[in-house]
């Protein structure tokens, strides 16, 4: 579904990513993690259209994909969330998702041509789904971190994205939604039939849902497997995760 072929990113002097690979299948639950400043979230930028590769190619459905615009790439059916929520401020939670329900398919796609009313359909149902349980007609800065955190799920998903980039969805919230979160994540993928890669650094939560983990050290990836195997390899102990 998604293959990501020697993918380098260099800032200056700096090599972000060293020469990325690795393939996606659709459907699939894959982790994403690393140490800080190891290339998670460079990774996601390259692959939503933020950055260009410097190097390497990405294919998404049969499709080269590296190089687009954001616009396209999300158009084409991949979506991604932010680590810090990014909602527009000055307009309504509704019509933070309502715009995602509108813009986020390819106009000569069917689901592209949509009634305000139908688009403000989608996104309630989807407020609904994520758990936002606020005001619709609130702003973004009435709410909560956590609240934000789901804002910024829902305005992805109501895209209608083929494949979810999400990153660090969990963090800052606390224990009870962390476990709504979680499920959430696990209802996309298995209910609205959402291919994910989830970076997060709750090994807790993440090695207990993902079907897959790809580890990333300095801008290389250094191991790919179940989490059974990620958790037991001694090169991704050492760079990251520590003693049992």
């Amino acid at each position: 579904m998604l293959e990501i072929n020697n993918i380098s990113k260099q800032f200056g002097g700096v090599k972000a990513l060293h020469d990325v690979s690795f393939a996606l299948r659709e459907g699939e639950f894959l982790g994403l993690i690393g140490p800080n400043g190891s290339g998670k979230t460079t990774l996601f930028n390259v692959i939503s259209g933020m950055y260009k590769p410097n190097s390497g190619t990405i294919t998404f459905d049969g499709h080269t994909i590296s190089g687009l615009m954001a616009s396209k790439i999300c158009h084409a059916g991949i979506a991604r969330t932010f680590q810090i929520p990014k909602p527009i401020m000055d307009i309504s939670v509704l019509e933070n998702v309502m715009l995602g329900s509108i813009f986020g398919k390819e106009k000569n796609s069917a689901h592209y041509h949509c009634s305000l009313k139908e688009a403000q359909d989608a996104a309630l149902k989807l407020i609904e789904f994520v758990g936002l349980n606020v005001d619709p007609y609130s702003y973004p800065k009435e709410l909560t971190a956590g609240d934000l955190r789901r804002l910024e799920l829902v305005r992805a998903l109501a895209t209608q994205p083929k494949i979810l980039l999400a990153d660090e969805v969990l963090s800052g919230l606390n224990h009870e939604e962390l476990d709504d979160a979680a499920k959430v994540l696990q209802r996309v993928r298995d209910e609205m039939k959402i291919t994910i890669i989830w970076v997060e650094h709750i090994m807790g939560v993440l090695m207990n849902l993902v079907d897959r983990v790809v580890v990333l050290s300095y801008g290389k990836m250094i191991a790919d497997g179940t989490p059974q195997e990620i958790s037991t390899n001694q090169e991704v102990i050492d760079a990251y995760l520590g003693e049992d």
